[in-house]
C-alpha cells in the first residue's frame, strides 16, 4: 500500500483487512472503497467525501475529515440524513434563465455589450437550437443529452462561438443550482459540464511586409473619394498605436498625448472604457509622431477633440491591398501588425503584452506571436561564430 496514504489519509493502524482494497480513478485524483461504496477519497488532501444518489441526483459533500473510522461514522449520517429529508423542488430551466438574466443585468462590472453578446445572442441560440429545454426541470437534463446538443450545436459555428453558447448554458443552469442550494435542496451536478471545449484552431498571420504597408497608405492617401488623407492617417495611427478601433482609436483626443513624455494615454469610451477597463499609456513610436505632426499642420492653432477624423475604411484598405496584390487585411490585423512590427525590433512579449492592453501577462501574446521570437531567435544565433 502506499506510504503516504498510509500515514496521512489512514492514521488508524488498527483498520481491518477488508478496508484495505482499494482503487484509484483513472486521474488518480480520487480513491473509491469497494466495500463503503458511497465513500471517496480526494488523493492529494487526504479528506474523504461522501458521494450518494438520491432520487436520481448525484450528491457530493465533504465529510471534513481524514480519519477513516470518522469517515464511515460521518457517511451513515450523512447517508441517513439525505435518505429522510424532505426533498426541496428542482426549479425549471425557465426559470433560471430568468435568474441568470437578473443576474446578468445586475452585474455593474460587466460591460454592456457583453450583457447584449450573452443574453440576445447565445441565450437566443440555445433557445433556437433546443426550445424544449425551456420546459424542463433542470435535474431531469442528461448529460447525454447535453452532449448530442452540443454535436449539434457545433456544425456550422465557429469554435469560439460554440464555447460561448455552451458556458452560457452551463452559466443558467448553474445559477439554478446555485438558488435551488439557496432554498434548502441539495447540490447536483451540472449536466452541461459533460459538453468539452471545443479547440480553437489557430489562424495564420498574413500581414504586409513594410514595403507593402507604405504602399497601401499610399494607395489610400490618392484615393479620389475624397477621403483619403484621412483615411490613410487611420491605418497609420492603428499601426503605430496597436488600439483596438472602436473602443479606444475612435474616442482618442488631442489631450490624450502627453508630449513630455512621449506617450498616448489611452482611455477608451466614456462608457464603456478600455476592453479591460483600465487605461494605459503607449510609447509615441517615430512614426506616430511623424503622423502627428502632420495631421497637426494643416491647423492653425493648437487642435482639440478627436485625432481621427473618421471612424472606419474598410472599403479603403480592401482596395488597396488588392492594388498592392496582397490578401485584404482588416482594422484589427493593424494591431496584430503593430505586435509583430515591435516584437521583430527586438521588444520583448510581455512588454508588448501591456502595450496592447493584456493582463495575462504576455500569455495571448505568446501564443499569437511567440513563432516571432523563436525566429528572431534564429536569426540571432546565426551571427555567433567560434
Amino acid at each position: 500500500m502506499n506510504a503516504a496514504f498510509d500515514t496521512v489519509a489512514r492514521p488508524n493502524p488498527q483498520e481491518s483487512s477488508a478496508t484495505k482494497a482499494n482503487r484509484l480513478s483513472k486521474d488518480g485524483k480520487w480513491r473509491s472503497f469497494p466495500k463503503v461504496p458511497c465513500l471517496l477519497q480526494y488523493v492529494s488532501s487526504g479528506v474523504y467525501f461522501a458521494r450518494v444518489k438520491v432520487n436520481s441526483k448525484i450528491i457530493w459533500q465533504s465529510l471534513e475529515t481524514r480519519v477513516w473510522s470518522v469517515a464511515k461514522l460521518r457517511l451513515s449520517d450523512f447517508i441517513k440524513n439525505k435518505r429522510t429529508k424532505k426533498e426541496v423542488p428542482v426549479g425549471s430551466f425557465a426559470a433560471a434563465v430568468e435568474l441568470f438574466k437578473e443576474l446578468v443585468q445586475n452585474n455593474t462590472a460587466m460591460k454592456q455589450s457583453s450583457k447584449d453578446y450573452r443574453l440576445k445572442d447565445c441565450l437566443r441560440k440555445i433557445e433556437k437550437t433546443w426550445p424544449e429545454l425551456w420546459e424542463r426541470n433542470l435535474d431531469k437534463i442528461k448529460e447525454s443529452e447535453c452532449r448530442a446538443w452540443g454535436a449539434r450545436l457545433h456544425e456550422g459555428i465557429s469554435s469560439q462561438y460554440f464555447n460561448n453558447v455552451v458556458g452560457t448554458l452551463r452559466l443558467v443552469i448553474g445559477a439554478g443550482i446555485r438558488d435551488h442550494i439557496s432554498r434548502g435542496g441539495d447540490r447536483f451536478e451540472n449536466p452541461a459540464n459533460a459538453i468539452a471545449k471545443s479547440k480553437i484552431p489557430k489562424t495564420e498571420l498574413r500581414l504586409p511586409e513594410p514595403g507593402q504597408f507604405r504602399a497601401i497608405v499610399e494607395h489610400i492617401r490618392n484615393n479620389p473619394s475624397g477621403k483619403g488623407d484621412d483615411a490613410a492617417a487611420l491605418v497609420e495611427f492603428l499601426a503605430y498605436s496597436g488600439m483596438r478601433l472602436y473602443t479606444e482609436a475612435h474616442w482618442m483626443t488631442w489631450e490624450d498625448i502627453d508630449w513630455n513624455r512621449k506617450e498616448l494615454i489611452v482611455r477608451g469610451s466614456p462608457e464603456t472604457h478600455t476592453k479591460n477597463w483600465e487605461q494605459r499609456r503607449i510609447p509615441m513610436l517615430s512614426d506616430m509622431e511623424d503622423l502627428l505632426a502632420r495631421i497637426r499642420s494643416g491647423s492653425t492653432k493648437q487642435p482639440t477633440g478627436r485625432i481621427m477624423r473618421i471612424k472606419e475604411c474598410p472599403g479603403c484598405l480592401r482596395s488597396a491591398c488588392k492594388a498592392v496584390g496582397i490578401p485584404a487585411i482588416s482594422h484589427h490585423d493593424l494591431r496584430h501588425l503593430f505586435a509583430t512590427r515591435c516584437i521583430e525590433s527586438g521588444v520583448d512579449i510581455p512588454t508588448v503584452s501591456r502595450w496592447l492592453g493584456h493582463k495575462d501577462g504576455g500569455a495571448l501574446a505568446m501564443r499569437t506571436y511567440g513563432h516571432l521570437r523563436n525566429e528572431h531567435s534564429r536569426q540571432m544565433a546565426e551571427k555567433v561564430k567560434f
